[in-house]
């Protein structure tokens, strides 16, 4: 294993030694299996960890269902003790804030600006759920009968499997963690086989933080080995999972079976719609900053600019010269203000809609090609790319291209352009931008997607909740609803004056 950081800071040496966690036990793979971990930012190997197999997935989830079921359940402790733990790793990832965000960036080549603003977010995240956690849900319903008690409480759903994506590894994963804790619930933590190292340090501060034997599990895996260990599996009642719309609808399809609850957030392909009264100086850097932020890997990506004819041709023009300043480079830099792609793969497939692009017959407007300074050749990085004079039937347009793309479509009315905001088979968040409150207003309520902001762009709250309409998938995160996802409501009717029920005669 790689044990030195740029800087010459070296990691834990015990951290990524074993990063297995089954059953209170961190162990290596049944099958011996390993997987290098790459910095995207110059190829180098950061970790050797172990990869699990289909007989460790199988062994998490049995350990998730022994702690849920066991005679002294983890579902039986208070909410008072599930969110102490939930505010004991929010204290813990404080304290190792900076170091936690060097493996973020190393794993995932983002900047370590964006990485200290995610640690800051996973804590919000747990601070939020435990606050939540302590005010009861439950309710009484007055039945006009004072021999009645009626009540409907709030279980924990079961034994969870929790399966994040590979370009916010932690915050993500912690989306679904905290409310579980805070539910009651026992998981298996599947983060992506591609960045899991902040997801393993994240587990040994769960431990630290008093997370019993078994409630929490952890597996490195690819999802096309150990996925339907996962997924496929009657012990697990719940599936959270972060990613493709193909793999979701494949997790969605073999879960069926086992009618376990399935929560899919599947990407988006997200409208940023720009009228000529916006203020213009404003609505050009929110709409560079909300497509090229962290290189447009971002499911919330505002990767299609709808923009009034009026002032088209003037907006792109600005656009583009502000994507040609940006300064792109190893997140460690403190200078650069974007990281590489993810992977070389990763970068191939950001070519193709490239190419795509100009077969269909967009106009290249800047970027589209690797860049040619040497310093750049080790690592996967692509630079800002826009289209113009895209149309709608294009797969530029109309696909998630997850990559630093933009695409220019153009409306001259109000109503041409909520209905190109909606003309997409996805619906995770969209953005108007507009000097007329009404119309803001008007649009907003219009516009089929899951968030909806107004003269702003890729903001967010713990405390709101977050999910999409159509291909973007079901369920929410975050707020009440991401909490409800994680519990089953249960009605309870008690009568203190029972007497014979008299419907049959004798």
């Amino acid at each position: 294993m790689s044990s030195r950081e740029p800087g010459g800071r070296a990691f834990d040496p015990d951290l990524f030694a074993h990063v297995l966690y089954i059953d209170g036990q961190w162990r290596g793979a049944a099958d011996g299996g390993t997987r290098d971990i790459i910095n995207p930012a110059d190829g180098s190997v950061v970790a050797v960890i172990d990869e699990a197999g289909p007989e460790d997935a199988r062994a998490a989830v049995a350990a998730a269902r022994r702690a849920f079921d066991a005679a002294a359940p983890w579902r039986s402790t208070t909410a008072a003790d599930r969110v102490a733990i939930c505010d004991r790793i929010a204290d813990l990832l404080e304290r190792d804030r900076d170091e936690i965000a060097r493996i973020e960036t190393l794993d995932t080549g983002k900047t370590l600006r964006e990485s200290h603003i995610d640690i800051d977010d996973v804590v919000s995240v747990f601070r939020y759920y435990a606050r939540l956690g302590a005010v009861s849900a439950d309710r009484v319903i007055d039945v006009n009968d004072p021999s009645i008690i009626s009540r409907v409480v709030h279980e924990p759903v079961g034994v969870c499997v929790l399966i994040a994506p590979w370009n916010y590894p932690l915050l993500q994963i912690v989306w679904k963690i905290a409310p579980a804790l805070v539910a009651g619930c026992t998981m298996v933590l599947k983060p992506s086989e591609v960045t899991p190292l902040s997801t393993i340090k994240l587990m040994h501060l769960m431990v630290e933080a008093g997370v019993p034997p078994g409630v929490a599990n952890l597996v490195q895996g690819a999802g096309s080995v150990i996925g339907d260990a996962l997924t496929d599996n009657h012990d697990v009642d719940l599936i959270s999972f972060t990613g493709g719309y193909v793999t979701g609808t494949h997790i969605a399809a073999v879960a069926a079976p086992h009618v376990s609850k399935v929560a899919l957030e599947l990407g988006g392909k997200n409208p940023h719609i720009v009228f000529a009264d916006a203020n213009f100086e404003a609505a050009v850097d929110a709409v560079v900053t909300g497509v090229f932020l962290h290189s447009g890997q971002v499911c919330s990506s505002g990767t299609r600019l709808i923009v009034e004819e009026s002032i088209a041709d003037r907006f792109v023009d600005a656009a583009s010269e502000r994507a040609q300043r940006i300064r792109f480079g190893d997140g460690m830099d403190p200078t650069s203000e974007t990281g590489p792609l993810v992977s070389e793969q990763h970068r191939d497939k950001v070519e193709a809609y490239v190419a795509l692009g100009i077969s269909e017959g967009a106009t290249l407007v800047t970027g589209g090609q690797r860049p040619t300074d040497p310093k750049y050749a080790a690592g996967s990085f692509y630079p800002p790319t826009i289209f113009d004079n895209c149309t709608r039937d294009m797969r530029i347009v109309q696909e998630e291209t997850f990559g630093p793309i933009l695409t220019v479509e153009r409306f001259t009315t109000e109503a041409q352009a909520i209905e190109l905001g909606n003309d997409t088979d996805y619906g995770l968040a969209a953005a108007v931008r507009t000097g007329d409150p009404g119309r803001g207003e008007r649009v907003a309520r219009a516009l089929r997607h899951g968030t909806v902001w107004v003269n702003d762009f890729g903001v967010y709250t713990a405390a709101a909740e977050w999910g999409g309409f159509g291909r973007s998938g079901n369920g929410r995160e975050l707020g009440p609803s991401g909490l409800a996802e994680y519990q089953e409501a249960k009605h309870i009717w008690t009568n203190t004056e029972p007497a014979e029920m008299g419907w049959f005669t004798t």
